[in-house]
């Protein structure tokens, strides 16, 4: 809750509530209810976690790194900030010695507080301080991006196996081989993405694959997914159990932490063993099963996105790009070729209610045509013979 707390004869804005700790923010927004403090470590705080914690509506958030650094612009804070969300950034990782997960805590200004008790310290932002932040990280992307290359090479030097190479892939009991896939993330837009694709699912009926917390996207949208693939902690469990195919991401050497997780629940899976990020593992699959057309929804494709990304997965998610080439298509793109598609359902409806109007016409207006003819036949010869 909001509040405001006088303390040295100065009246300053006060947001209290519940800590809820976790230095992985997507783990964390899971566990939030309505007012809690979220306590995180996440440095450049991403578009997408900004919107959990936004969609959570917590009462503030307490940030042991920069939520923005300056090496690129992300929008994460802002977001935060436009949905008047205090923020209290870089307290450094001490906070989560000080902080228990339960305890109530109260920011003051750029302080928090615990029973009485200042516990850590750190920048309040406020809608202000963060745009003159972003405007000056856009003017050092530069070196983001040159770091980005440097790291690419790198990483193509070392994993170019597992991104250009063939996947030594399961076998699967869904059929991939000539089929549109549709690779669902729960990343940025994917509401909005899935929202808009309504007419293409229908028609095309396309294999529908979700990325770890993708399936759930998948499901509050009325889709079961045919395939689940990831490391599985963003995951419900009625996701797990709802007869999709599963397949666990494990990494380079076959560690599956993953695994453990199905094998509590007693559901059967797969595993594939692969460099990269889940998202590009999905896509690289349907790639090598010989998918028609793989459509992203949610996916990360922008130059913000990548860096969001950290720069391991925005290098393996842009060598898969490259890989796949023009078999990847965007959601958005996709939504917009099919929103004004007359569906064949559609246009049988259409074609049976003309054809029912004329039936009506012809049963209602036929006889009258006839029976009036009819009469002025007979009076008109009864006239004759009157004559």
């Amino acid at each position: 809750m909001f509040a405001m707390f006088a303390r040295k004869g100065a009246s300053v804005p006060v947001a209290s509530g519940v800590a809820r700790v976790g230095r992985r923010t997507k783990e964390l927004t899971r566990h939030l209810q309505p007012g809690d403090v979220a306590v995180i470590d996440h440095e450049d705080l991403d578009r997408v976690a900004a919107e959990g914690l936004v969609n959570r509506r917590v009462g503030g958030v307490v940030n042991a790194a920069a939520s923005l650094s300056g090496r690129y612009p992300n929008v994460g804070p802002l977001l935060l900030a436009a949905a008047g969300i205090p923020l209290v950034d870089r307290v450094g990782p001490e906070v989560f010695d000080l902080v228990a997960d339960g305890q109530a805590i109260r920011l003051e200004g750029n302080e928090v507080w615990h029973d009485g008790a200042l516990v850590a310290t750190g920048v309040r932002q406020d809608r202000e301080s963060l745009e003159r932040d972003y405007e000056a990280a856009k003017l050092a992307v530069g070196a983001e991006l040159e770091r980005f290359a440097e790291n690419t090479l790198e990483y193509l030097r070392e994993e170019h196996q597992g991104i250009l190479g063939s996947l030594s892939l399961p076998g699967l009991k869904t059929t991939l081989q000539g089929r549109h896939v549709l690779v669902v993330v729960r990343g940025a837009d994917y509401r909005d993405d899935l929202a808009h694709l309504g007419s293409y699912v229908r028609e095309i009926r396309p294999v529908l694959v979700g990325v770890d917390g993708g399936a759930d996207a998948l499901l509050e949208f009325g889709l079961r997914p045919h395939l689940i693939l990831g490391d599985f902690d963003s995951v419900s469990d009625q996701a797990l159990r709802c007869g999709a195919e599963l397949v666990v991401h494990a990494y380079p050497g076959g560690r599956a932490p993953g695994a453990a997780r199905l094998e509590a629940l007693g559901v059967p899976h797969l595993t594939v063993e692969a460099s990269g990020t889940s998202e590009d593992v999905a896509m690289l699959l349907a790639y090598e099963k010989g998918a028609e057309l793989i459509v992203a929804v949610g996916s990360h494709a922008s130059m913000v996105d990548f860096l969001d990304k950290g720069r391991g997965g925005m290098a393996s998610t842009f060598l898969t790009r490259l890989k796949i080439g023009q078999l990847l298509v965007d959601a958005k793109g996709v939504s917009k070729l099919y929103e004004s598609r007359i569906r064949k359902r559609d246009l049988m409806f259409f074609l049976l209610a003309a054809m029912l109007c004329f039936v009506v016409v012809v049963v209602a207006v036929v006889p009258r045509v006839f029976l009036e003819s009819f009469w002025l036949l007979l009076r008109e010869a009864w006239r004759s013979l009157s004559h």
